[in-house]
């Protein structure tokens, strides 16, 4: 095994050098609050795959009228208000505004309701859309409804609102309500055609409700007769949402016993699925099989290879699967890197791992999010701000889910201290800690027998608008007494003899 990571790390080191830190890698520069505001417009965020316009983020008043509409909470002098100190707001501006607030929906909804003061053009379907979506998102279905409605009243397509609604049910783990819009379709003179029937499939599945997915598509046969786009749309459910393989492998078997066959997008669902439980034995068997049938692998197969390969402690034949991947005219993305760095991390195999990432950055191929969370799982509190550092120098963040899963990580090693070193960090970097934080903060102090600092966490996060949670008040109640100057000297104690580690 020695040998074979020696070939692993002159392999890819002579061939991929890294020989200057990379200007993604440069930390910014002091900035402006509206220069700060533009730049976040830029990182990953929700899909948006439901709205077919761009957003105009460079309106030069873009920024002012955001602030008014976060500042201003009386209606009545929105009109007032614009006409004295602002341009008329178009469709384009106010959608943006909408995008920018999705997770304010209160400013977003008084955004939209400009809209239907100012605008009265083809693209009021467009806003409506985009604040049901938002709606949706924070559950006010109610309000949601009512624009439907209107849509339906004023003449207006609400076909794509109906897929929206579908979506944000199925994201509230409401699967009952999902599958009930569907079928509420005809009321508003909307046929469920096999666009939705597809849509709300894929929607259960996305959110985890796969098992109802598929028994709706089999109660649907007639209706909808079975295909392999619908099976494909389970298959990836259990494959790549819930990763079970015995489910996948008996969807494989019902597509024979219905005379569906296979398509590549099967075979890629299911490789990726083996791969992910790392079983390389039947990943490439089902390569293999693929090939015979002269299916031609894309890069989502050759990037669940170079996992699994590199999991069972095989990188060098994962390099060799990425060279063939070049050969079949198809070009390394920065999933196929983070293939290899993400095992390599979980792995504890540090060192390889950024010598991946450095080969990565001399191909061109700019670290992800994902990059980064791989290696500050398996990174210790030194490589955690080192990596810190570079994430926001790429402009990637970073973001509340990077620092839950540094504190998940610092905690479940037992090293409070360093966890609350990372809390400390936080705010250095503009990121506000979320009810989760103040949770996952509590029961981890708790685990390690920080019962006073826990504590004094709980009683913020309470104090910050969170929910109580009775697992911890019992918790707290019981290993907390009221007098607890025992206690908190033996904390002093613990803090001053606990070392970075």
């Amino acid at each position: 095994m020695a040998q074979r990571c020696c070939h692993f790390y002159l392999s890819i080191s002579r061939g991929l050098q890294l020989q200057h830190a990379p200007a993604i890698l440069k930390p910014y520069p002091k900035t402006s609050l509206s220069q700060a505001f533009y730049r976040t417009l830029s990182l990953p965020s929700h899909s948006n795959t439901h709205f077919d316009f761009n957003f105009d983020f460079n309106h030069p008043t873009l920024f002012k009228f955001i602030q008014f509409l976060k500042n201003n909470n009386n209606d009545d002098d929105d009109h007032h208000f614009l006409s004295a100190s602002l341009e008329q707001p178009n469709t384009d501006l106010i959608c943006s505004a909408i995008w920018v607030l999705r997770e304010d929906w209160e400013p977003a909804l008084r955004a939209f309701k400009l809209n239907t003061l100012y605008n009265n053009n083809n693209d009021d379907e467009k806003a409506c859309n985009l604040i049901i979506w938002v709606l949706g998102t924070h559950a006010k279905f109610s309000t949601a409804w009512s624009i439907i409605r209107d849509m339906h009243n004023s003449s207006l397509s609400t076909h794509q609102a109906m897929l929206i609604i579908i979506d944000r049910y199925a994201h509230a783990n409401n699967s009952a309500k999902a599958i009930e819009t569907f079928n509420f379709m005809n009321k508003f003179r909307l046929t469920p055609d096999r666009e939705a029937f597809r849509a709300l499939l894929t929607a259960l599945c996305k959110y985890g409700n796969v098992e109802e997915a598929e028994e709706f598509m089999l109660v649907n046969k007639k209706l909808f007769p079975l295909e392999i786009e619908s099976f494909n749309i389970i298959l990836n459910g259990w494959c790549n949402i819930t990763v079970d393989v015995y489910e996948a492998k008996r969807v494989w078997r019902d597509m024979l016993k219905y005379c569906i066959t296979p398509d590549a997008t099967s075979y890629s669902h299911m490789i990726s699925c083996f791969s992910k439980e790392g079983n390389l034995f039947d990943s490439l068997r089902l390569y293999d099989h693929m090939k015979k049938r002269e299916w031609i692998p894309g890069i989502e197969i050759y990037n669940s290879l170079v996992y699994v390969l590199t999991r069972e402690n095989c990188p060098k034949e994962a390099l060799k699967t990425i060279d063939k991947m070049k050969e079949q005219g198809l070009q390394p993305d920065s999933d196929t890197f983070n293939s290899m760095i993400r095992p390599l991390c979980e792995a504890g195999k540090l060192a390889a791992a950024r010598i991946v990432l450095n080969a990565m950055v001399e191909e061109n191929i700019s670290p992800t999010v994902e990059t980064y969370h791989a290696f500050f799982e398996g990174t210790d509190y030194h490589g955690t701000l080192e990596f810190l550092s570079k994430m926001k120098g790429s402009g990637l963040g970073p973001n509340k889910d990077s620092f839950l899963i540094i504190l998940v990580k610092f905690l479940e090693l037992k090293q409070p201290v360093n966890a609350l070193k990372i809390w400390a960090e936080m705010k250095k970097y503009d990121v506000e800690p979320s009810c989760i934080h103040y949770r996952k903060m509590v029961e981890g102090l708790l685990t390690c027998r920080w019962f006073i600092k826990a504590k004094d966490f709980y009683e913020e996060m309470i104090s910050n608008g969170c929910s109580e949670d009775p697992k911890l008040n019992k918790l707290l109640q019981k290993e907390v007494p009221d007098s607890g100057d025992k206690r908190k000297q033996n904390v002093k104690k613990a803090i001053s003899s606990d070392k970075v580690q």
